[in-house]
């Protein structure tokens, strides 16, 4: 029950805010460089196991680090023009 609820509060959120750019493009211009596998300490796109305990945190508490910087990811991920509702889309799209 407690998944159901979680799955349509994302759900919801991601209607709420829309991203402006495509979390594929983004992925592929300004995260891919470190999220394909090249630093292991940067979960891999599709990594379910990874992205979990990350996901726990929350998705504000990771478009904060992205946005901040975190261990060796720079402030804004690369993602200079990027937004948080983008920062939101392309975690979703990575951790899928």
């Amino acid at each position: 029950m407690k998944k159901v609820l979680l799955v349509a509060s994302l759900a919801a959120l991601s209607f709420a805010a829309q991203a402006a750019q495509d979390p594929e493009a983004v992925f592929n211009r300004a995260c891919g460089a470190c999220h394909s596998g090249q630093l292991p300490m940067a979960p891999k796109k599709g990594d379910k196991a990874a992205w979990e305990p990350r996901l726990a945190k929350g998705i504000d508490t990771l478009v904060q680090s992205v946005t901040n910087g975190l261990n060796a990811m720079p402030p804004k991920g690369l993602c200079m023009d990027c937004s948080a509702e983008d920062y939101k889309a392309v975690i979703q799209w990575m951790s899928q």
